[in-house]
């Protein structure tokens, strides 16, 4: 049987698995909304913490991580994970219990919107509009970075054309969430986060292994400039985006650039964007008892720590043994297919490239729900036709799915897109967008509703500014647009929320009951 046959037969098992499990609870989640899109909030502690990881990765840990390791070298990347590591323990430790509890005391409320609409009891519905429309663009960039990382995998795997791959894969994940909704979602992703962490460790060990030890390989990342410093960069020898090979047959750098302070500040602030992504508080508000979350925290960061380990070891060990092979940074995502096919047999070889499609199947099926029920929940239900039937609130949310889906997939038809890079600018939507408003929203009692929508415009509005007018000027200008954006948002929520009358007591009552109460 051909390698490439036994590879496919490997996938496919594992995306039987998937379809069985969305079967399983269809039925389940077409009772209603609440199932549909919270599952009821029935989720036990262990697959709140392993679906709220798996969906939060992605496809980007598997590829576009450890491309970024293998074309800068460890600072970058390290800084990275850093900073991720780091807001997922504080997200875990500050936000979860809290959101969990209020978003129940606050009309019983099960998407972020609804949340921040019913914290501050509007009648006017303008924060719940505001929050939905954000979650439509930056969710649709984040599906599109799913399907993009699909096409690479089939492209790469079979040598069929992106197109046809990353088309391919949209369909069945769009199919498999219409069907099984946020339980068969969060089920199926326990199931891919304990894949994607053995594939992960798997790869590391036979890499390192193959590149004679962990010594050696230190060895051999010490000797590219730059490579293997927190405090320097590699510079790949690039002309037209190709890094240009030297007479040996060795890939050429130029001397390594400083990785200051300011740069560090910048990456580590990826961590901030955990307070604002929807997907991690769902999981947060759906899990079943707010008791539970401490376990659930403990599984969590651990399952961080080790697979944003091993994503940024693949990307260093991966330049040591295929020093010339990805000449290009959208190329060098693929290093941990390479990896995985050169060190294993064939159906192995499958079932760790499933973890790549476990990764983006937990990812986007999680994107096309929340940005779903932003617009059938929130938009249509709360704004256009209040009157409307579960029903007809459960067929909104999967008309919607179609569309988004279709924009993501319109963003994904360009090939050499960098995975890292798509991510990156939709992490920092989410993060400045909501993380600020959240957090005031949970821990300061006198945020007022207009600070609120003050907030969330100017982070998300300066999201873009930073990243396409002011980044680009360069030199102290360019730093991650999350950062700048995030504390724009705190400073305009706090400015305009003294500078506006305090809410009502009613409202300032709750957030007293939702210090002190549990569920």
């Amino acid at each position: 049987m051909e390698a490439s046959v036994q590879t496919f037969i490997a996938m496919a098992l594992y995306v039987a698995m998937v379809i069985v499990i969305g079967a399983y609870y269809a039925k389940r989640a077409g009772e209603s909304s609440s199932n549909f899109l919270i599952g009821g909030r029935s989720l036990g502690p262990w697959v709140t913490a392993m679906a709220a990881e798996a969906s939060d990765m992605s496809g980007w840990l598997l590829m576009g991580l450890p491309g970024v390791a293998y074309w800068y070298g460890l600072s970058d990347a390290a800084w990275t994970a850093i900073g991720l590591g780091i807001g997922t323990y504080l997200n875990w430790l500050f936000v979860a219990k809290r959101l969990r509890v209020y978003s129940h005391l606050a009309g019983d409320a099960i998407t972020i919107p609804d949340f921040l609409s019913n914290r501050f009891k509007e009648e006017k519905k303008i924060i719940l509009t505001i929050a939905a429309l954000f979650i439509l663009v930056f969710f649709s960039v984040y599906a599109a970075s799913c399907f993009v990382t699909v096409g690479k995998l089939f492209s790469t795997l079979f040598n069929v054309k992106y197109v046809y791959m990353m088309i391919a894969g949209a369909i069945f994940v769009v199919l498999y969430t219409f069907i099984g909704g946020f339980l068969a979602e969060s089920a199926s992703d326990f199931m891919q986060g304990v894949v994607m962490v053995f594939a992960l460790t798997l790869v590391v060990i036979f890499g390192v292994n193959h590149a004679g030890g962990l010594a050696a390989v230190v060895a051999n990342a010490k000797s590219i400039p730059g490579f293997f410093q927190f405090f320097g960069i590699a510079q790949p020898q690039v002309v037209d985006g190709v890094q240009q090979i030297g007479t040996g047959g060795q890939a050429l750098f130029g001397e390594a650039a400083s990785y200051g302070f300011l740069t560090i500040i910048s990456t580590l602030s990826w961590g901030l964007g955990y307070f604002g992504m929807p997907h991690i508080l769902l999981k947060f508000m759906a899990i079943k008892k707010s008791s539970e979350i401490t376990l659930s925290r403990r599984i969590a960061t651990v399952w961080v720590i080790i697979s944003l380990t091993a994503a940024v070891a693949i990307g260093i060990t991966g330049r040591i043994l295929y020093p010339a092979r990805l000449l290009t940074q959208s190329a060098a995502e693929s290093i941990f297919i390479i990896m995985s096919t050169n060190f294993f047999v064939p159906f192995l070889a499958g079932i760790v490239m499933a973890g790549i499609l476990a990764a983006t199947i937990s990812s986007s099926d999680s994107y096309l729900l929340i940005a779903a029920s932003a617009i059938s929940k929130n938009i249509y239900q709360g704004i256009l036709k209040r009157d409307a039937t579960d029903r007809q609130v459960l067929l909104a949310s999967r008309i919607t799915l179609l569309i988004v889906a279709l924009v993501a997939v319109i963003i994904a038809l360009d090939e050499n897109s960098v995975i890292f890079t798509v991510v990156s600018f939709a992490w920092a939507g989410f993060g400045a967008t909501f993380g600020p408003i959240i957090l005031f929203s949970l821990f300061w009692k006198r945020v007022t509703r207009a600070g609120a929508i003050a907030g969330m415009i100017a982070g998300g509005g300066m999201v873009f500014v930073w990243k396409l007018l002011i980044r680009p000027l360069g030199g102290a200008f360019n730093i991650y647009e999350l950062l700048p954006a995030f504390l724009l948002s705190c400073i305009v929520i706090v400015i305009t929320s003294y500078l506006t009358k305090e809410e009502s007591k009613a409202i300032q009552d709750e957030f007293e009951l939702a210090k002190t109460t549990e569920f």
